[in-house]
């Protein structure tokens, strides 16, 4: 039981850790797994171009841009030609750290360990950065499951022949999962000049056209993956190479997550330059993330009052549309953020209860008898399951009144454990007067003695969605001090605030400018009709206050003229006069009529 309980997590309502990770390394782990079908283990990058003594940890602070740069250079038969002299080479590594390759911690300098390679082309995924899979928290396998969205399955499988979707994983051996009518629209976006081999599980069967002209980034990429030989190997050892099939439980959120890369993707990989392509793609994973998480959030804290865990609309949260420069607005912001990340403190108690009723009530057996039966699935989606646990912990089932008397005695035994050592758990546990039922006493105690840490890691997981502080990001967070009556110093804490980057902007104007349907023009999109979006669709509000929030009309004016301003700065909205029917959105980049 403490196994499975003692944990962040609940893979059932959130398959992604309760923990920090990067955003930018994620899509290259995402084209390998729909590639190969399976989790990418060890690869080759470190003994490729890292020394070849020390300990592994030595070996892997050795491997650097300057190192990458002089094995390509000079190191293999399929050498790059011309960058034989060190001010070459320089150059040389220069480029791959603008182009392909990043340092730990986002470090400059050409001697710094890399850790991370951007999505410039699809032979990134040979490249095994971050070296250890598990540090991307589940994020890449979440989005290859919402994006193949397969059925009653516990695990992603192949795609066969007959199924039609966007997002086929692996695909027949007939079919050319780069390009064609059977491709995965994200590998044909990134795949420019490959061919598959026939064996689908060939590592080393992959193989670019050097007669397709591609630019430096995708060159490098490319050079880079051939010096490796092959792609990194199943997933071994103590995690499955399988990639489960779960899906967050805020299915609405998921599905327009999966509805914006579909589109955005297909519409505008052949049209936009491809750098400004991977940079929204950037945006497009900070805003559907965060809108995944968030969504979830307000789902389980809904069903631990009701029961209920049916997706209904989104977290509402302010933004601020002048990125910071109006400090009045910035205010707001940060306020409404401060009541949203307050409103998830009790999501790490909420998930606690759930495991403790996941695990009492698996181990029932009338309840091991309906699982059988199919009548309670978990996979891929497990609302029925949690709606269940709703019932139990309401007491509104049969099964109800033996797991909850089960969790009791599991109460008592743990207040008798922690009598002396940790008294407030232990009266806690014992004041079924404060808070009757079991379950919430158990939890709540548990959480306290998991310590502030769970708190922390969840603020840096949801700064890793949000993409915090970075150039394509959607939200900022700075250090604020105020001072402490009594002798005690100033009062330090770290504040954040939703705000509309340039990119992210850029993205959600050509995202929803796309045609429905079969349309060949770009959509007559309203400048309040865009708002709306941004607050229908992702909980954004631009000219309304979130609920519980008090904002002055006047602000709220201010905020939309802000981002009309900026908008128009941007070469992306079109009036000539003030009518706000007359006002509207205008893509920058538009497919050329036929």
């Amino acid at each position: 039981m403490t196994n499975e309980i003692w944990s962040g997590n609940y893979v059932k309502v959130l398959p992604i850790s309760l923990l920090g990770f990067d955003l930018s390394a994620v899509l290259p782990a995402v084209f390998y797994m729909f590639r190969f079908g399976h989790r990418r283990g060890r690869g080759r990058f470190v003994d490729t171009f890292g020394p070849s003594e020390g300990t592994k940890k030595q070996r892997r602070n050795s491997t650097t841009a300057h190192a990458v740069a002089s094995t390509l250079a000079t190191g293999i038969a399929d050498r790059i030609v011309g960058f034989d002299s060190d001010v070459e080479k320089a150059i040389l590594a220069d480029l791959l750290l603008c182009y392909c390759l990043e340092n730990r911690g986002y470090e400059l300098g050409r001697s710094k360990p890399v850790q991370r390679v951007a999505p410039a082309h699809y032979l990134a995924a040979w490249v095994d950065l971050p070296d250890n899979l598990a540090n991307l928290r589940f994020v890449p396998e979440t989005i290859v499951a919402v994006l193949a969205d397969q059925k009653n399955t516990m695990q992603v499988k192949q795609t066969k022949g007959n199924k039609r979707t966007w997002f086929p994983v692996v695909g027949e051996p007939e079919d050319d999962i780069f390009a064609g009518g059977r491709g995965n629209v994200l590998l044909k976006a990134v795949g420019q000049g490959m061919r598959r081999a026939s064996n689908v599980g060939d590592l080393a069967g992959d193989r670019f056209d050097e007669g397709v002209p591609v630019g430096i980034d995708q060159l490098l990429t490319v050079h880079i993956a051939r010096a490796l030989k092959e792609a990194p190997a199943s997933q071994r050892g103590k995690g499955s190479g399988a990639i489960p099939n779960r899906r967050p439980i805020a299915t609405g959120v998921s599905r327009a997550f999966s509805e914006d890369i579909r589109k955005f993707v297909r519409e505008y990989a052949p049209i936009v330059p491809r750098q400004t392509f991977l940079e929204t793609m950037e945006s497009c994973m900070a805003v559907g993330l965060t809108s995944i998480v968030a969504g979830v959030v307000e789902v389980v804290l809904r069903w631990a009052d009701t029961g209920d865990a049916t997706d209904r609309s989104p977290a509402f949260r302010f933004v601020d549309s002048s990125a910071g420069r109006d400090w009045k607005l910035r205010s707001l912001a940060e306020q409404s953020m401060d009541d949203h990340l307050r409103r998830m403190e009790r999501f790490p108690v909420v998930l606690m209860g759930l495991r403790l009723l996941d695990y009492s009530a698996r181990n029932n057996g009338a309840v091991k008898k309906r699982m059988k039966r199919g009548d309670l699935p978990c996979n891929p989606v497990a609302t029925e399951w949690i709606d269940f646990l709703g019932s139990v912990l309401h007491d509104r089932c049969n099964e109800a009144e033996e797991i909850l008397q089960r969790l009791k005695i599991n109460a008592d035994d743990l207040a008798g454990a922690t009598e002396g050592g940790y008294d407030s758990v232990a009266h806690e546990l014992k004041d079924d007067e404060a808070q009757p039922n079991p379950v919430w006493r158990l939890a709540e105690a548990l959480t306290s003695l998991q310590g502030p840490k769970l708190r922390t890691d969840m603020h840096t997981m949801v700064d890793s969605a949000l993409h915090i502080d970075r150039p394509n990001g959607l939200a900022t967070k700075r250090r604020t001090t105020r001072g402490v009556k009594g002798n005690q110093g100033p009062r330090t804490r770290v504040v954040r605030s939703l705000v509309f980057t340039d990119t992210v902007l850029e993205y959600l104007v050509h995202r929803h400018v796309l045609p429905s349907g079969s349309g060949r023009k770009p959509r007559r999109l309203s400048f309040s009709t865009f708002i709306d979006i941004l607050r229908d669709r992702y909980g954004l509000c631009v000219d309304t206050a979130p609920p519980g929030m008090t904002i002055s009309n006047d602000l709220l004016q201010a905020n939309r003229d802000c981002l009309e301003r900026r908008l128009r700065d941007l070469g992306l909205l079109d009036g000539v006069n003030d009518a706000e029917a007359m006002k509207r959105m205008r893509p920058r980049f538009k497919k050329e009529e036929p």
